[in-house]
């Protein structure tokens, strides 16, 4: 796919953007109040104290006008952008910025040429490349020689995991920062900010509250809210169902194939086997309400019953399976319900990983021990000469048996018995512990 590359003007309008010593006020007057509202300095960052703080990574690498290659990983709105604008002019650096969603090779070349002309000349370059995972393998491996080189310091801001969208190798140069969501006492100061310059916002305490909840920690999304309703000029101040109305209902952060969905369906898995309905079914909510497949999280829901509860309930299972054919058969939202009450059946269960445990130590067994015979008296023998060489002699029939159970030896000659599967004192599995135990000593009383 071709890569578009920046005009001109975006040019003009990134670099004012990016420039170290603009300040806030250096913005036009018709500038988005996002823009207008940009920090001067680091500690006018909103909400990462524990990076630009002084005790913080950001804030020690500036207090020693050293920086290292890093990483800005954190949600939309909380401040990469404005935090890397800065951290040039702190600490006496070039400035150079570049977008992967813009930029291609040729730019990347322009950009480490000027870097090694300005080392010459004993400047320092920092590279800012915004959305950086947006670069593919290759091009990420164009940055190592100028990272090890240190003809830049490079600076990459992305609102995905770095373990999955960046090279290991650039990973292995650069230090990771997390960025945190903001929360409402932050985004509560954005507005304070934004009030600051534009006077009251034309709303209710209880409506004011709803739009810092509608910006999911989102500092730029709310600055955009915030200057649509100064831009009406509102006669009477909005409530909460007045500022919904007014307001499009902001979409829920919910990528299927980021890490955003990997973190709600751990969620999800962790408070059933926490035993926590409430929290299992929030999570659950939101993922079915953020526009997550249903089928999906029906396999998660039989993939939990198995793993967390398995024998402890025997039952789980079945509720999963039915739940999953009501949903099938209702379909959407109706069959949602039947997903709902088996979260909860799970959620609510007695626990074990017993099976869990005993699949990965009988399938470590399994590639350990290769090809070992059965002992002869387990193996079938369909053939006469089967038969002739010993294959199923000796073999006792465990219905024949006192109690229906032979105690015989059924492992490979040369392994000793193995104890795969150990039940808990939990739930149904407590039964299943007294039949082991009952078998156990059967065996042992005839020598097994």
């Amino acid at each position: 796919m071709a890569i578009r590359l920046l005009s001109p003007y975006q040019q003009a309008t990134m670099s004012d953007l990016f420039a170290p010593d603009a300040a806030p006020s250096d913005a036009a007057t018709d500038a988005p109040l996002a823009d207008r509202l940009r920090p001067h300095a680091l500690d006018e960052i909103i909400g990462q104290d524990h990076l630009t703080g002084p005790h913080g990574a950001i804030g020690r690498m500036v207090a020693a006008g050293r920086l290292s290659s890093m990483i800005l990983w954190g949600p939309p709105g909380t401040g990469k952008t404005s935090i890397a604008r800065l951290l040039a002019a702190a600490v006496g650096m070039r400035f150079e910025a570049v977008s992967a969603v813009f930029s291609g090779v040729a730019d990347l070349r322009k950009a480490f040429a000027a870097a090694e002309v300005a080392r010459l000349s004993g400047q320092r370059t920092l590279l800012f490349v915004d959305e950086i995972h947006r670069f593919n393998r290759a091009q990420q491996d164009g940055f190592l020689p100028f990272v090890e080189s240190g003809a830049v310091t490079l600076v990459g801001a992305t609102t995905e995991n770095p373990s999955f969208e960046l090279n290991a190798a650039l990973l292995s140069r650069a230090q990771v920062l997390i960025l945190h969501r903001l929360d409402a006492a932050a985004l509560e100061q954005l507005l304070a900010r934004a009030e600051e310059l534009e006077g009251p916002l034309p709303l209710t305490p209880d409506a004011r509250a709803a739009l810092v909840a509608s910006a999911d920690g989102d500092g730029r999304f709310l600055l955009n809210q915030a200057e649509t309703l100064y831009a009406t000029r509102l006669p009477e101040p909005l409530d909460p169902a007045g500022l919904g109305a007014f307001l499009q209902r902001r979409v829920a952060v919910y990528d299927k194939d980021r890490e955003g969905h990997y973190n709600l369906v751990s969620a999800l898995h962790k408070s059933v086997r926490g035993s926590d309905p409430q929290a299992a079914l929030y999570y659950l909510a939101r993922m079915l309400v953020a526009g997550e497949e249903p089928l999906f999280l029906a396999r998660r829901l039989v993939r939990m019953a198995v793993e967390d509860v398995g024998l402890a309930d025997p039952a789980a299972l079945t509720q999963c399976i039915a739940a999953k054919e009501a949903y099938q058969f209702l379909g959407s939202p109706e069959g949602e319900l039947a997903l709902v009450q088996a979260c909860l059946y799970l959620a609510t269960a007695p626990k074990s990983n017993a099976v869990y445990k005993a699949q990965k130590a009988a399938w470590k067994s399994a590639r350990d021990t290769g090809s070992l015979m059965p002992p002869m008296n387990i193996v079938n023998a369909p053939t006469k000469l089967m038969k002739d060489v010993g294959y199923g002699a000796g073999y006792a029939y465990d219905h024949d048996a006192e109690h229906g159970f032979s105690g015989d030896n059924y492992w490979p000659e040369g392994m000793e018995p193995q104890g795969y599967y150990q039940p808990v004192e939990r739930g149904f599995e407590r039964e299943v512990l007294k039949r082991l135990e009952y078998w156990d000593k059967l065996r042992g009383e005839r020598g097994g």
